[in-house]
């Protein structure tokens, strides 16, 4: 685990998450607080295996934390495979698997569908614009969940809408992709490939930095951020620490919103949850 700076006890999370991390491709989390409109950034940490990230989440604490992974499976899919509908039975019967596994199931299930519609979709993702959590390649979100979920219940945090844990350490999904297309439209401002990281990125980071310090979402918070975390999120061509914000920022729209639903609508689907501020 690795910090990009000391951190004043802060009680939001974002974290943009990988299935198998690295050196390289690590886990993200961004840590913050709010105090009225404005969210501070403390600091970011960073996580290159699995289990590091477990013992992390596992610890005594205050959070509300929005994290890009999928937290449920579409109730379609789930229903059409015979799996457990209610949530926790389908995560064992899910998380039991191997990857090998759920990429043969859901082939089968989709090499069965009519072209246009070969994946299940929760009932927010269009909504959300968020990939099909069933997808396994492209962003891999199924292989997320299949890494995640397990830490999470692990670590016996609450899941609002799904699974109930320690109020103190609530877990919210979060998709960085809503806000940064709220802010600034389909331009692209990421890549893991060196060849794409192409100075019209840099320019639509700096351009999401700056609508972000300056409250230009629905959510109407601003967050502040030093002139070393500023240039840093810039320069991270990623995107992995931006996402991480980005995740942060949704986290606090939810904290502002407060218990018992985080901002989730009234009526959430308790299979396949629900991404916080859809």
């Amino acid at each position: 685990m690795t910090t990009d700076a000391v951190l004043a006890a802060p009680n939001l999370l974002g974290c943009d998450f990988s299935s198998s991390p690295s050196r390289r491709k690590p886990i993200m989390l961004a840590q913050g607080r709010r105090k009225g409109e404005a969210v501070t950034l403390a600091g970011i940490l960073s996580f290159d295996t699995l289990p590091g990230f477990g013992q992390w989440l596992a610890q005594p604490g205050d959070w509300v934390g929005g994290f890009d992974l999928p937290f449920g499976l579409p109730r379609e899919l789930v229903e059409s495979l015979n799996w457990p509908t209610d949530w926790a039975g389908c995560m064992d019967h899910y998380c039991g698997l191997s990857r090998a596994e759920i990429r043969e199931r859901f082939a089968a299930f989709c090499a069965a569908r009519p072209a246009g519609g070969k994946f299940a979709h929760r009932a927010f993702d269009r909504l959300a614009g968020s990939s099909p959590s069933m997808k396994w390649v492209n962003p891999p979100v199924a292989f997320m969940l299949h890494a995640a979920v397990p830490l999470l219940r692990q670590a016996g945090v609450d899941l609002p809408g799904l699974c109930a844990g320690d109020p103190r350490r609530v877990a919210l999904e979060a998709y960085p992709g809503l806000l940064a297309r709220e802010l600034i439209g389909r331009r692209s401002y990421k890549s893991d490939d060196r060849a794409k990281q192409t100075p019209e990125r840099l320019i639509a980071r700096k351009d999401l930095v700056c609508a972000l310090e300056t409250g230009q979402s629905r959510l109407g918070l601003r967050l502040r951020l030093t002139h070393a975390q500023r240039d840093a999120l810039a320069e991270d061509a990623s995107g992995d620490r931006l996402d991480a914000v980005l995740c942060l920022m949704q986290a606090a729209w939810g904290e502002l919103q407060g218990p018992p639903r985080w901002g989730l609508p009234a009526q959430v689907d308790s299979l396949e949850g629900w991404i916080v501020s859809a």
